[in-house]
């Protein structure tokens, strides 16, 4: 039986444009690789406390971001979020992808894929916190997949 997929835009699994690492040529590629090395120490420290085996794409949208545009290329853009702060998602070749969309549950329908909020990654990576979490994803991703 084939894998499901349950990030939101699985349906369009988009070819690596970038072949950065071994075992990595689609979107589920990507996934299966990122369920293996998301971390409560790659989980944006304010939901660490959220971070669970169950809930492995807490707080990892931005940097999961960072990492698809790195291999597949495109844009960030961010949805504000009820609660406050951000949720960030890719655009790539006019299809809203979001692999780290699962952590909101039954939530995440309401997630608005509007595509207005483009975000600035240069300003973002400038934050210390993500930067480190994002070169700590680099690493688990790298290590990973010479694994394979």
């Amino acid at each position: 039986m084939e894998k499901r997929y349950f990030y939101y835009g699985w349906e369009h699994n988009l070819p690596v444009k970038n072949h950065l690492y071994k075992g990595i040529e689609n979107l589920h590629d990507l996934y299966d690789v990122l369920t293996n090395c998301w971390s409560v120490e790659t989980c944006t420290s304010r939901l660490r406390h959220h971070w669970s085996k169950d809930n492995v794409t807490c707080g990892q949208c931005a940097i999961t971001a960072f990492i698809v545009q790195d291999l597949f290329g495109g844009d960030i853009y961010e949805i504000p979020l009820a609660s406050g702060g951000v949720h960030c998602y890719n655009l790539v070749d006019g299809v809203a992808v979001d692999l780290a969309s699962e952590q909101f549950g039954d939530k995440a329908k309401d997630l608005v894929y509007d595509n207005k909020n483009l975000q600035d990654r240069p300003f973002r990576m400038l934050e210390p916190e993500k930067e480190a979490r994002y070169v700590a994803l680099l690493k688990n991703v790298k290590a990973y997949t010479e694994r394979m």
